[in-house]
């Protein structure tokens, strides 16, 4: 039975649901003040976008939601309560805002549920990884998963993915070796199976490669129907091999996190990798200037680490190393 693997790191939180020794699903939460899907959120309305129907409202926090619709009572400079359905998300040359809606009557502001709090909500079993023991992600592909959806390219030469997120949907390429009729279904599975593991949400196009007849092309839709759970909405795949799916949107995927922020991946890991280094005490964590220079102003996170491991640590910057490496010393 399929089984989540639950890790409370330090300034982020990882799950991966896991069977039979591979990764169907992986999310990572990282620290935020921004709000969260499923949050109830007091701010005012200070921007209308179109009359009645978009707007903007500027939370206590700080942060701008997108209001959809304006209810008619509501006017610009009123205090409002949100209900926040999806948080914000980055594009590359901007950043989408969260959206939201005005919330019920009476409702109180909190917050939305942690990704502990979802997993839980799932039918699965939650398994609790500390660092002292078993590194079990590391044991299902963890690290492997990462690079996928950091570099977006997935398979081997007899079928293979490339992903491309664009603000409009993501697309994914099927290319390989096989003949059409093979290729289309085995890149239909692959792209599906990347889609639940990498939690690939909005409008999504599928390339595959141009099949000869309607049953070859219904095969490939049925990859899809059987791997990638509900709810979602698709098309039939067309003469040229396109087929689109939609699912709801709702958070960052796990390739958009990854390429968000880049220095922050690295710091992440070095942190995960400190964690689990030797059997605790003090440690020496080495790795790029940028990613150490983010760890030096991340005081707490350092504290949390001394904390747990029961012994100083110390930041040492290594010019000659890359973004992505690093260790211990």
């Amino acid at each position: 039975m399929a089984e989540w693997l639950y890790e409370e790191g330090i300034g982020e939180c990882r799950a991966a649901l896991v069977e039979k020794g591979a990764i169907l699903e992986a999310q990572i939460e990282r620290e935020s003040r921004l709000v969260l899907p499923g949050a109830a959120a007091q701010g005012r309305l200070v921007r209308t976008l179109i009359p009645k129907k978009r707007g903007i409202v500027r939370l206590d926090s700080g942060e701008e939601v997108l209001l959809e619709p304006i209810p008619p009572k509501v006017a610009e400079g009123s205090v409002v309560v949100v209900d926040i359905l999806r948080a914000a998300i980055p594009e590359e040359g901007r950043a989408k805002l969260a959206k939201g809606r005005i919330a019920a009557p009476g409702t109180r502001p909190h917050p939305g549920p942690s990704l502990l709090q979802r997993l839980r909500e799932t039918e699965f079993p939650v398994v609790p990884c500390p660092a002292h023991a078993e590194d079990q992600l590391e044991a299902h592909g963890w690290s492997e998963l990462l690079e996928e959806a950091a570099s977006g390219e997935v398979g081997s030469e007899d079928a293979a993915l490339r992903i491309f997120p664009t603000p409009a949907m993501v697309l994914i390429d099927v290319d390989g070796s096989l003949p059409p009729a093979q290729l289309g279904p085995k890149g239909a599975k692959l792209a599906a199976l990347a889609i639940r593991r990498m939690g690939l949400t909005g409008s999504i196009g599928i390339d595959l490669p141009t099949m000869n007849n309607k049953d070859e092309r219904l095969i490939a839709a049925t990859q899809i129907d059987k791997l990638l759970p509900l709810p979602f909405d698709r098309t039939a795949v067309n003469g040229f091999g396109f087929i689109q799916i939609i699912r709801k949107r709702e958070r960052m995927s796990l390739m958009e996190l990854l390429r968000e922020d880049p220095v922050m991946n690295a710091a992440m890991a070095l942190l995960r990798k400190a964690e689990r280094h030797g059997t605790g005490g003090a440690v020496t964590i080495v790795g790029a200037p940028a990613a150490i220079d983010m760890l030096y102003k991340a005081t707490d996170w350092i504290r949390q680490l001394e904390t747990r491991r029961g012994g100083k640590v110390t930041l040492r910057p290594d010019a000659s190393l890359s973004l992505s490496a690093g260790h211990m010393a």
